[in-house]
């Protein structure tokens, strides 16, 4: 973890803490809630070995990056513009993306935006939504799985924040990062997150020291800027009206976890059936990895570091 350098670059308008290693092509690494560049610590030190400059920044919001207060500060257009700045900053014309959770969220719309900056993605965990015409996202999701759907319970600021406070970090950590039950996340608004019980023993992948590094950043931040994200996706999909229907035509590998709350459903029959495909046109391969929740370049690094690999090396 020593080889690994720590900067901050001034990019469109805030400074953002970013963590890379190695030398070669570049390999941008986007992270998801609740989480930091750490998360991508496995993959950093193994693709630098092989042969590439890797790139792992804490997103707005979070870590060692600006936290600007208001959730309008948080649409897509914010988060990718932010990237477009960093890459100008680091002099790089072209990367490989990365993405997990939210990050890869922000991948798919960095792709939709900028494609003649990506050479190839691999996305994990969190499909290409497509943008609805009528309803937005906070609403379809609120008729899915109910007003205590985590999604819905971030929106009022300071609410989940409020929650949060009167718990240990470490434990908030523990909760998120070691959940392992598929069913959609339901936060019960009278007994919040306090109500859930302390998490099992850490799994063989996650140490105490993992979590002790997470809690340190999100004690030092808070939650609000990453919560923002949440808060800003009606936001974001009144000003994505006019890329409706638009593909997204960078090469793509897509990574999810047979376990993992996002694939459900509904969105099952949509990654294998077509649907995906139909917005993403080169999307070039599916893994569905087996007995593997949501985090899985944590759960699964060296499997995660050699699909990354596997696929990159082509381009």
């Amino acid at each position: 973890m020593e080889k690994i350098e720590h900067t901050v670059v001034t990019t469109n308008g805030i400074k953002m803490h970013v963590a890379s290693v190695g030398s070669g092509p570049v390999i941008l690494f986007l992270h998801g809630f609740p989480e930091l560049w750490y998360s991508w610590r496995h993959q950093l030190l193994s693709l630098s070995s092989l042969g590439y400059r890797c790139v792992a920044p804490d997103l707005r919001g979070f870590g060692d990056t600006d936290a600007p207060p208001s959730a309008t500060s948080y649409t897509v257009f914010h988060i990718v513009e932010d990237l477009v700045g960093l890459l100008d900053a680091l002099g790089v014309d072209q990367v490989f993306l990365v993405g997990h959770d939210w990050g890869a969220v922000i991948a798919w719309y960095f792709s939709q935006f900028k494609p003649d900056r990506v050479k190839a993605l691999v996305n994990m965990s969190v499909a290409y939504p497509p943008r609805h015409p009528t309803e937005k996202p906070v609403e379809q999701l609120r008729a899915l799985f109910g007003d205590d759907y985590y999604v819905c319970r971030f929106q009022e600021p300071g609410e989940i924040e409020e929650d949060i406070a009167q718990m240990d970090t470490a434990k908030v950590m523990k909760i998120f990062l070691t959940s392992r039950n598929p069913r959609p996340p339901c936060i019960p608004k009278e007994t919040g997150l306090r109500g859930f019980p302390d998490p099992p023993a850490l799994p063989s992948w996650l140490s105490e020291e993992d979590i002790n590094y997470y809690a340190s950043k999100f004690n030092q931040k808070g939650f609000t800027g990453g919560l923002n994200y949440y808060r800003a996706l009606n936001l974001s999909w009144e000003l994505m009206a006019p890329w409706t229907g638009l593909q997204i035509k960078v090469p793509v590998k897509f990574i999810v976890g047979d376990q993992d709350i996002t694939y459900i459903p509904g969105v099952r029959e949509y990654i294998h059936e077509g649907g995906f495909k139909k917005h993403v046109p080169f999307l070039q391969e599916v893994v569905v990895m087996e007995e593997v929740a949501h985090f899985l370049n944590q759960e699964k690094p060296e499997e995660i570091s050699m699909h990354i690999y596997d696929f990159i090396k082509k381009f």
